[in-house]
């Protein structure tokens, strides 16, 4: 009973925070939580915070915390963080409110507070924070792709589209070259751009190799929205499975996986490909989605219902469960070094 009681409370105003808004800032985690901010405004009111630049379209964070001090009754607001490298800092700055992180890439390394619930955007991620947070509350919340990406069913003029942001050097400096010695017309593009969803529906094939780029950084990839927004488009994906694209990508049946052993694999794939003399997956008019979970409105609501009542009990005094101690993980690893060498 107490339980339907809190799920019957008001949601909070959700204030979903990142760094700015303006051309700085613009990336698909941007693009992501200004997607999401606009979800939420049929649930409750919702508001894009800026705490690292001001910008004239969004409230600053430390003006709001000025005006909401915290309570030690009910939070007023539900805090949706999720920047990467940001968000330890902004949970301690959010300590004694009502919050949660919105996580894409995992590996940054820091560890969760107890109680803050994770709404993971993919299986890997989730399965990160199962590991390393096994006792806060976790949801899957998956991207959504934008209705702008579908397949308009026009004149291809491109046959290989590849996007110079977190490509491998293999890409960029030997298969886009021998693909271009074939006769195919490649087109690397730079930079951001505003309507990606105009190249896709030009483009006969896209290459996406980004399991350098993370690797590199040291973090995940957290859930690869543009081999998804390609497929909408009609695009034949070549694609790493690295991370969170094993959530969403099956080689063979709607993409082929792109560095598969030599490069005359991948060269023959794709000329056969723009040529049409393989017969390629079938790009699906809308990305996978786990058959499990609602639409991705309704997934929302379920998820912010359940957080909100997740601090109602930590506002009535619950307590948030402990993590069973482990061992020192340098120990740990110690160990397994002897054993091996015995």
């Amino acid at each position: 009973m107490r339980f339907r009681t809190l799920r019957e409370l008001p949601l909070r105003p959700l204030k979903v925070l990142v760094p700015g808004t303006g051309p700085r800032f613009q990336c698909g985690g941007l693009a992501v939580e200004l997607q999401l901010a606009a979800t939420g405004q049929a649930l409750a009111p919702t508001q894009v915070v800026t705490y690292g630049q001001r910008q004239p379209d969004a409230p600053f964070l430390e003006d709001l915390l000025r005006k909401e001090p915290v309570s030690l009754q009910r939070p007023a607001s539900l805090w949706l963080v999720s920047w990467g490298f940001h968000v330890p800092r902004l949970l301690r700055r959010l300590r004694g409110r009502a919050v949660a992180y919105h996580a894409h890439s995992s590996g940054y390394g820091f560890p969760l507070p107890l109680g803050v619930p994770v709404l993971a955007v993919s299986r890997n991620t989730m399965a990160y924070w199962g590991a390393h947070a096994p006792r806060n509350p976790l949801f899957l919340l998956p991207n959504a792709v934008d209705p702008a990406f579908h397949n308009r069913g026009g004149a291809r003029d491109l046959d290989v589209l590849v996007q110079r942001r977190k490509t491998s050097v293999y890409v960029l400096r030997t298969l886009a070259p021998a693909l271009r010695q074939r006769g195919l017309r490649v087109h690397v593009q730079e930079g951001w751009v505003d309507r990606l969803e105009d190249l896709f529906n030009r483009s006969k094939v896209y290459l996406y190799d980004s399991a350098d780029h993370w690797n590199r950084a040291g973090v995940s990839e957290g859930f690869g929205l543009p081999p998804l927004e390609a497929l909408a488009c009609g695009c034949v994906v070549f694609s790493s499975l690295n991370h969170a694209l094993a959530d969403h990508l099956t080689p063979g049946v709607n993409c082929f996986q792109i560095g598969a052993g030599t490069l005359a694999t991948d060269v023959e794939r794709i000329w056969s490909v723009c040529r049409m003399e393989t017969s390629p997956p079938t790009p699906s008019a809308s990305p996978p989605r786990d058959n499990h979970l609602p639409h991705p409105h309704h997934r929302l609501a379920q998820v912010l219902h359940e957080v909100n009542a997740h601090w109602d009990r930590l506002a009535a005094g619950d307590q948030p469960l402990r993590p069973t101690p482990h061992p020192w993980p340098l120990a740990v690893r110690c160990k397994r070094w002897l054993r091996c060498w015995r």
